[in-house]
């Protein structure tokens, strides 16, 4: 059967550059990988490619491959690994690297076709892993928020056991069966070739050791459970859904990979007399219809203290009263917002004899100067 054109085969021209090459090949390895690929043609893609690669990728052999295309490797005698098809030899091309970088964490076990030598990934358990954030949600009153505060909060977190350091036993020793590699490999011959296969060792769960005594506190797995009790700085101005980050407080690491990160999400409160948004505050003050009309001054508490507001004659009931800086800070910046006073109208529920003589008057009121009443006018008569 007549070989295929390498850069056909990636998909890529022939200007094509070795990051492209090799963005092609990792699209190519994903979807025709036989742990993967379901496709009956999988594996033969998936070899076209990989011999496809292992020639572009290499300066030397693509230069050759460009003069003389596929005539470059037939003093190659014996072609893809010792088949009789005819084409560049790559056996001991290592592809470790870019499988590794391609599926991750996964533990994908048949990786390589025909003699590839240390062809598949380093088995993961081996790696020294940083360790999981935690995520603690703390309700914290609206003064805490406003003032800033220091607050304790108990936590179980996955941690090294004491007894024996993270290490899970004691009197360490190299595992007999991997000889310290946490893989063991075997080899399977199909009609595609001598397939490699590694997989974690199940007498020391990929450690690469074993141990003479097994910690009797962790049972082995180098951690336990332990109650914590971290103490928090609040912020000022921290709101709801905001995050500070404690580092190195979350669970251990693995393979003596450092800590993870814990997290802190605030909730909070709603206070009985503000509403706060972002940096700004709103207080509704109650006022009647004479503070309104002849204009007046209250004394309210602010987050610093007492102050006296203005309110101005022919002032309108929602009308909204800004004083600057009295609102909360911002958690970034520390800079406070500002203070919005919303007057709300209270109609009395009783009035005296006298008090309803003077609203009988105040009936008579002429409105005709008002430009929201003229307006009014005008469009009720148009209806």
């Amino acid at each position: 059967m007549n070989k295929r054109d390498y850069y056909e085969v990636l998909g890529v021209s022939k200007t094509a550059s070795q990051d492209e090459i090799k963005s092609a090949f990792r699209k190519l390895a994903k979807k025709y990988h036989p742990d993967v690929c379901k496709d009956p043609d999988g594996p033969e893609k998936f070899k076209e490619a990989q011999e496809a690669y292992a020639v572009l990728s290499n300066e030397t052999e693509r230069a050759k491959y460009d003069k003389y295309g596929h005539n470059a490797f037939n003093n190659n005698a014996g072609g893809f690994n010792g088949g009789s098809s005819g084409g560049y030899d790559f056996s001991g091309f290592d592809f470790s690297s870019i499988f590794d970088d391609l599926f991750g964490g996964n533990d994908f076990s048949s990786f390589g076709f025909g003699n590839m030598g240390g062809f598949g990934r380093r088995n993961s358990s081996q790696r020294s892993r940083r360790g999981n954030d935690l995520v603690y949600n703390l309700k914290i009153d609206f003064n805490d928020s406003a003032y800033g505060a220091k607050k304790d909060v108990t936590i179980d977190v996955v941690d090294n056991c004491p007894n024996c350091n993270g290490e899970g036993g004691f009197d360490k020793k190299t595992c007999s069966t991997c000889g310290g590699s946490g893989v063991v490999q075997e080899q399977t011959r199909t009609i595609l070739g001598t397939i490699m296969t590694k997989t974690t060792c199940r007498e020391c769960n990929g450690s690469g050791y074993t141990f003479k005594t097994t910690c009797s506190e962790c049972r082995g797995k180098g951690k336990i459970k332990q109650r914590k009790t971290f103490t928090v700085d609040i912020p000022k101005g921290i709101n709801t859904g905001e995050q500070i980050r404690m580092s190195g407080k979350g669970e251990a690491g693995i393979g003596g990979g450092p800590n993870g990160d814990l997290y802190i999400e605030f909730e909070v409160k709603e206070h009985p007399l503000y509403k706060r948004d972002e940096s700004d505050l709103y207080m509704d003050l109650p006022v009647t219809i004479t503070d309104l009309v002849l204009g007046t001054t209250k004394t309210i508490n602010t987050l610093y203290g007492q102050i006296e507001i203005k309110i101005p004659a022919s002032s309108q009931p929602e009308e909204m009263l800004r004083v600057k800086g009295k609102g909360i800070a911002n958690v970034h910046s520390g800079r406070p917002g500002d203070l919005y006073i919303v007057l709300k109208l209270i109609i009395p529920n009783k009035l005296t004899k006298t008090q309803k003589e003077i609203f009988n008057e105040l009936s008579k009121t002429d409105l005709s100067d008002n430009e929201a009443f003229r307006k009014f006018e005008k469009l009720n008569r148009n209806i």
